[in-house]
């Protein structure tokens, strides 16, 4: 006897199987969890080489776009050889290696510049800390001279604060095999991450290698599981989602780069102390949008007023530089390299990095505006697809003095004009003849 599919038995006893697992499922996320994660983040250990790669693979592939049209094409056809495949093969892997030894130049750029200047800055300020320490206790014991209460309270914070710190260092001597071992973890965990990330770029080479086999078989993917315009519809998405990351984050990075080395040319004309830390910091947090200078400005101002606290119009002048420096970036600098790649105003924007800030951190901060972009551009389209299907217009426009609307349209509000009372009129609101 066969099985016949279109039994109504069997169909109610496959729709109670299937109830029937995904409440096991459930019950087991909701009070099995931890083994889910657990599960999970093995998982991504196990496959952090390939993460690594496909993140690398996907910054880099603007840069070979750039290489392949701009500077490999051309040369090519100037040189008339025929469009084949071995051509497009020779083109790809020129193109490859041109944007590894770039991408590695950039990384020894950028450990060269830690071990060469910014090292030497940290060591110097931990080696002049003690006189850093007498500069601000004399500049703190010159301005409360005149001030006595306030001193005594200062002083006696201070103590307090000394105190702390003593019995802190008291605990520390003994827990010094503990401090070791926690040390010795974290540097196994940073010779891992390095070996994921060299593991990593070594993938990011096949994945630039086939970038557009490995896109061919995501729309191939697609048009399989969905119907047409549902695949069509999921394509334009990621397209735009990939416009938007890339686009911004892209972007972010090459407008941080000139905020540095501007940063680095006004405070080496300014003669301010350690100008390479403070134009790395203060590049470096300029990925972050809108709070970025400012979190940079902080640790740099304290940083200038600690190392001489006698001249303290040398924080001013800094702070009044990075304001200035700001509103170039915001107004000028930024909207020049970046357009309008997300479409959010200021509000949207603040409210992503604070929303986004805090769930993952600094990482929330830098990545959180495009993809509140992608969320706010989904909703603004199912918003404008419900308003068509009604008739409706989509322009904000429209609806900003909305008071009502009917058959005839739209109607905005127009306030009533209030007479007071034991109104008359005057002689002068008479019309001479």
């Amino acid at each position: 006897m066969k099985l016949k599919i279109n039994n109504k038995y069997f169909k109610w006893g496959l729709t109670a199987f299937l109830v029937l697992v995904a409440a096991i499922v459930f019950y087991y996320f909701m009070f099995h969890n931890s083994n889910i994660r657990a599960v999970f983040r093995m998982m991504i250990n196990i496959l952090m080489p390939v993460v690594w790669g496909l993140a690398i693979a996907y910054l880099l592939s603007p840069i070979l776009n750039f290489v392949e049209n701009k500077l490999l094409i051309p040369v090519f056809d100037k040189l008339k050889f025929k469009k084949t495949s071995k051509k497009n093969s020779i083109i790809r892997g020129l193109g490859i290696l041109v944007t590894a030894f770039l991408f590695v130049e950039l990384i020894y750029g950028l450990f060269y510049m830690l071990i060469s200047e910014i090292v030497p800055s940290v060591e110097r300020i931990i080696s002049n800390f003690d006189s850093y320490t007498n500069n601000f206790t004399q500049w703190l014991n010159k301005t409360l001279e005149d001030n006595p209460e306030i001193s005594a309270y200062v002083i006696k914070t201070v103590e307090n604060y000394t105190d702390e710190l003593e019995k802190w260092l008291e605990t520390l001597v003994p827990n010094t095999v503990g401090l070791i071992k926690t040390v010795s973890i974290s540097v196994l965990n940073l010779l891992g991450v390095l070996w994921d990330f060299v593991i990593g770029f070594i993938i990011s080479i096949y994945v630039l290698a086939s970038k557009e086999k490995f896109a061919g078989y995501a729309k191939k993917i697609a048009f399989a599981l969905f119907e047409q315009n549902t695949a069509n519809t999921l394509i334009k998405n990621f397209r735009f989602t990939h416009k938007t990351f890339s686009g911004f984050l892209g972007g972010k990075i090459i407008d941080s780069i000139i905020i540095g080395i501007l940063c680095f040319i006004c405070t080496s004309i300014m003669k301010l102390p350690y100008a390479v830390l403070v134009s790395v910091i203060i590049g470096v947090t300029n990925v972050i949008p809108f709070f970025g200078p400012f979190l940079g400005a902080v640790p740099c101002t304290i940083l200038i007023f600690i190392v001489d606290p006698m001249h303290p119009l040398n924080c001013v002048y800094f702070v009044i530089f990075i304001l200035i420096l700001q509103q170039f970036d915001g107004n000028i600098l930024g909207p020049k390299i970046l357009g309008n790649s997300t479409g959010l105003a200021g509000f949207w924007v603040i409210f992503a990095i604070t929303f986004f800030g805090g769930l993952w951190g600094v990482f929330g901060m830098i990545v959180g505006v495009p993809i509140w972009a992608i969320i706010f551009a989904g909703i603004k389209s199912f918003i404008n697809g419900k308003l068509e299907k009604k008739h409706l217009p989509s322009d904000i426009d429209k609806y900003e003095k909305l008071d009502y609307a009917d058959e005839n349209g739209f109607h905005d509000y127009e306030p009533p004009v209030k007479k007071q009372k034991n109104w008359k009129p005057s002689i002068f609101s008479k019309r001479k003849k």
